[in-house]
């Protein structure tokens, strides 16, 4: 019979779960490409513009993944190689996700620090962020351009000073977050979720933390902030740690752990919104720190350290205090310490898109920086700061 003459064709089955697709939010996705023979390259591009999808505007996240399995084929042919290609990717200047979060710890290997003269300590105020926010110095972009100028500053002051250790201070305000004061504002005006601005802040932390541990060991601090705070209908819900600042603390320890970088993590007792460290173990520099949300005004924040050391509370001790929340640098000089030299008081500037509403009301605009000063062992304190 005629139809003898012919075999049939093999069926061709992919393994499960590489069937050609793309799957796709508003940020990113995953394709998996249809398979090729043998080792032919797979064409992204081409697959991604047949989506509607644009390749000039997505990068691709990792690594791809990639599948090859046989086909039978008529005797007397020998089975054929087939490989499929899955790739995940996202929009440019997209937030990154905790799970890519992961995967990028797990592929960072610690460094040995570089040899430093000792006694010197470096402490960096990374203050009000506010990641999500959109105003008169633009959105997410405006923001990861002026924070990967300012991580490169601050990897050229860690070179030029060479502690022997850091202090990285999240001093609050990290993310803009929903439902402050100007809740309905920031439903019209941020451009991130709530998850994207916790992922992307958790992100620009961590690649920071990852280059100044190569330089020394690192203690990172955080507290409680007004912006941070876990709210519902605009009440603050919950204990002092119920922050998102404090949650992605917690994330970057769980991180760093993971590779086994040489960073520290402490966040304040369960009911305090202010931390003190003992900067060298030698009780001579106490760095307190407090977002500075407590006052309605900066001028506010010496009265209220001044009530905290009189009811010992955690910034009793501290020769210096270091504050966010107002947005502008401000270095004054404060009472005086157990030994008779004076304390200080360092209120950060900000990193964030600059506040609209307060610049139309005060006519005042706070430039944004990072600011970090130099403690030295058995030195004191004296006012100096540099503003990146």
């Amino acid at each position: 019979m005629l139809e003898d003459l012919v075999t049939p064709a093999p069926k061709v089955v992919a393994p499960d779960g590489w069937s050609p697709s793309v799957v796709f939010d508003g940020d990113g996705g995953e394709a998996t490409l249809p398979a090729v023979v043998g080792d032919a390259p797979a064409d992204v591009d081409g697959f991604l513009r047949d989506a509607g999808i644009d390749p000039d505007q997505i990068e691709i996240v990792g690594e791809p993944r990639v599948s090859r399995w046989q086909v039978a084929r008529p005797f007397p042919l020998e089975p054929v190689w087939h490989t499929a290609v899955k790739v995940r990717w996202r929009r440019k200047n997209s937030a990154v996700d905790l799970p890519l979060l992961y995967s990028l710890a797990r592929k960072t290997r610690p460094s040995a620090p570089k040899v430093v003269a000792p006694g010197k300590a470096l402490i960096v105020l990374w203050s009000d962020l506010q990641v999500g926010k959109v105003d008169h110095r633009g959105g997410v972009d405006a923001l990861l351009a002026r924070v990967a100028e300012t991580e490169a500053r601050l990897v050229q002051l860690v070179k030029r000073t060479k502690p022997e250790r850091i202090v990285f201070c999240d001093v609050g305000d990290t993310i803009e977050n929903f439902g402050n004061v100007a809740d309905l504002h920031q439903l019209a005006t941020n451009d991130l979720s709530l998850m994207q601005q916790v992922d992307l802040a958790t992100s620009l932390a961590w690649e920071t933390l990852k280059r100044l541990v190569k330089f020394a060991p690192i203690t990172y601090l955080s507290v409680g902030s007004n912006h941070c705070q876990f709210r519902v209908s605009k009440q603050k819900v919950g204990s002092a740690t119920d922050d998102w600042g404090i949650h992605i603390g917690r994330t970057l320890a769980r991180l760093s752990k993971e590779v086994g970088l040489d960073i520290t993590f402490h966040e304040p007792a369960k009911s305090d919104e202010s931390l003190a460290l003992d900067v060298f173990g030698d009780g001579f520099h106490v760095l307190g720190m407090v977002h500075g949300h407590q006052a309605n005004r900066p001028e506010g924040i010496p009265d209220w350290w001044r009530k905290q050391a009189f009811g010992k509370q955690s910034v009793t001790a501290a020769t210096v205090l270091v504050s966010g929340h107002f947005h502008h640098l401000r270095v004054q000089e404060l009472g005086s310490t157990s030994r008779g030299t004076s304390r200080f008081w360092v209120q950060s500037s900000t990193l964030d898109n600059g506040s609209n509403w307060w610049r139309l009301n005060s006519g005042e605009d706070s430039q944004p920086g990072l600011v970090c000063f130099v403690l030295e062992r058995e030195q004191d304190f004296t006012g100096t700061v540099h503003k990146l």
